[in-house]
């Protein structure tokens, strides 16, 4: 049966509103848990702690809050929204003039799996169903490359595989850098002081995530040629190599401090982004 004109009306703008504070509270999710990793390293760097610093690391801190799971929950709730977000751009298309190209859909395609893949694991950490440690970057990393080794032209997957997550860490940084996130952002009601805070968390910290990715990608490279597993790293080992560079932990301190400005910047996108 076919609604009226103002009711048909009324249900997009109701569904336009669901999707938009999804989007908002799945920002602000990912913002927690760039804060907590970006926290955990800067610990690992100045008092060598042995503590977690990927999600897995942060989910843990976060469990032993006061109202630890609901926090959880809180979490796992935003980054389900985030994939409904990002599922809508896909099937309907993005806001923007370009939004409706079909490489920004299959991209908004490929984030809504990793979120909805990222969402399942937080909430089922929260019910109880898994532990923090079943999500270790490492052990994830390390199981996944071995299994991609054992299959035919598996060194080649593997180095590709590299490649592509080297090109979207430069990716990532070279955005950052050039400001790009500017043109989602509604600018005009936003404080002078909110837009001098956005860049600087913006450019900080996409360049310090770029980073992470584009180093955990070379680290798949080299574990291509010799097929040897060991030599991939998820998050937690990529962040732990910047200490072993000739910059020392300072280099780690660097980049810890811009994961807290990319999350700082994903609470700032929550409330001035254009959804």
């Amino acid at each position: 049966m076919l609604l009226p004109r103002g009711r048909s009306g009324a249900r997009k703008a109701a569904d336009s509103q669901v999707v938009e504070a999804a989007a908002r509270w799945g920002l602000a999710a990912r913002g927690v848990i760039y804060v907590l990793v970006g926290v955990i390293a800067l610990r690992i760097a100045l008092d060598g702690s042995g503590e977690q610093a990927d999600r897995g690391g942060a989910l843990a801190e976060l469990s032993e809050r006061p109202f630890g799971s609901l926090l959880l929950w809180a979490v796992g709730v935003g980054l389900a929204g985030m994939a409904l977000w990002r599922l809508s751009e896909a099937l309907f298309g993005a806001s923007g003039p370009d939004g409706h190209k079909a490489g920004k859909r299959l991209l908004s395609g490929a984030r809504a799996l990793f979120y909805g893949f990222i969402a399942f694991s937080v909430l089922a950490m929260a019910s109880g169903s898994s532990s923090s440690d079943g999500g270790s970057s490492d052990r994830q990393s390390r199981d996944v490359t071995a299994r991609a080794l054992e299959m035919p032209a598996g060194r080649w997957l593997v180095g590709a595989a590299g490649v592509v997550a080297v090109g979207a860490g430069l990716w990532m940084a070279g955005r950052a850098v050039t400001r790009r996130y500017r043109k989602h952002l509604r600018s005009g009601r936003m404080p002078r002081w909110a837009r001098r805070l956005t860049d600087v968390c913006g450019v900080g910290g996409g360049v310090a995530r770029g980073m992470v990715f584009a180093a955990a990608g070379v680290f798949l490279v080299r574990a291509a040629p010799e097929a040897r597993p060991g030599e991939a790293k998820g998050f937690d080992d990529t962040l732990r190599s910047f200490a072993t560079t000739p910059a020392g932990p300072w280099l780690l301190v660097a980049v810890a401090v811009g994961l807290v400005l990319f999350g700082l910047f994903s609470f700032a996108m929550a409330r001035w982004r254009r959804v």
